[in-house]
This record gives C-alpha cells, sequence and structure tokens, in this order.
C-alpha cells in the first residue's frame, strides 16, 4: 500500500496493519492441518469481535447474527465462531449469512465450515471458514456467548478486534482504524 493511501475498514491490508501494530496477534495459517478460506462476497473486513463457542450446533449463530437492534446487534461486529475445527457439519449458510448483512454485520469468521458457499460469495459479507460441506448442524440450542476462545494461536475475547483479508488474519485488544 503507498504511503499516499490512508487505512480504513474499506481500504487495509493485514499485512500493513501488523507492520504497524507488531503486538498484534497472527493466525497460523495452517492449523492441524486445516486452513482458513475466504467464502464471501467480500474478501476485507473487520470488527469489533462477539464470540460465540458451540460445536456442531449453530444455534447460537443464528440468533446472534438475526438479532434484530437488541444488544448483540451487528453494528459492523465480526462474529467469531469457536466450532471445534469441525469438518462435518456447517455452521454457516446463505440464509443465516443473510440475516447477517440485513442485521449489521461486517463477517464472520468461523473455526469449522460453511454450506451454500456460491450463493455466499455473492453476498456483501465477509466469510472465513476452514472448508465447506453440504451437511447443515443439529439445533440443539447449545453454544456459549462472549467467552474466550482460542484457535491458530489466536485468543480471542468479545470486544476485542479482527481483520481480515487474503493474507490472513490478525486480532487485537483496541481497534487498530
Amino acid at each position: 500500500m503507498s504511503e499516499a493511501t490512508t487505512m480504513d475498514k474499506e481500504n487495509f491490508v493485514t499485512c500493513d496493519l501488523l507492520d504497524a501494530h507488531p503486538e498484534s496477534q497472527v493466525c497460523l495459517p495452517n492449523i492441524e492441518g486445516k486452513s482458513f478460506y475466504s467464502f464471501g462476497g467480500k474478501d476485507r473486513f473487520c470488527g469489533e469481535i462477539v464470540t460465540v463457542k458451540c460445536f456442531e450446533d449453530n444455534s447460537r449463530v443464528k440468533e446472534l447474527l438475526n438479532s434484530d437492534g437488541t444488544d448483540k446487534n451487528g453494528d459492523g461486529k465480526v462474529l467469531v465462531v469457536d466450532g471445534g475445527g469441525s469438518m462435518r457439519c456447517a455452521l454457516l449458510g446463505d440464509m443465516i449469512a443473510e440475516s447477517a448483512i440485513v442485521n449489521g454485520w461486517a463477517g464472520v469468521v468461523i473455526y469449522g465450515c460453511v454450506r451454500d458457499v456460491d450463493d455466499m460469495a455473492q453476498m456483501e459479507l465477509g466469510v472465513m471458514a476452514l472448508g465447506c460441506i453440504p451437511r447443515k448442524s443439529n439445533r440443539r440450542d447449545e453454544g456459549q456467548t462472549d467467552i474466550e476462545i482460542s484457535f491458530g494461536d489466536l485468543t480471542l475475547n468479545s470486544g476485542m478486534f479482527i481483520y481480515a483479508d487474503n493474507n490472513g488474519m490478525i486480532a487485537s485488544d483496541s481497534a487498530l482504524l
């Protein structure tokens, strides 16, 4: 990025942000043989983190991304989901992704899988996940929100900030932009 270019939420590069803020956490490019890939229509997104921990149950994911102005509304935030790295079912599909857009979420990061990827690729939403699978998750009304989660050398809490682009993801305790 040239010196004359000012970085903002629509125009940043994680490499440049990390150079300017070397104390930031960096997500490893390969976690136990798995890597994050971009599945959304936006290949660059950032925002304040809301954390969810769930395993093969997307009840909390749907609940939060469906929020309609409550204390958990999107407002440019990024939902970060610790799905335990499961590759057996998807925690996000096109219908829930559409709810995220309607409710103002900037993006979703899933340590797990997504589905309906052709449709999501056309949506104005950032989506990073380990992979895709056509199987949907079961809904058992399980999962925890606003707890510390860890994956890929990241330790994240709600209220932190995450920045994602084609170079990878970085996280910080405070806003970098």
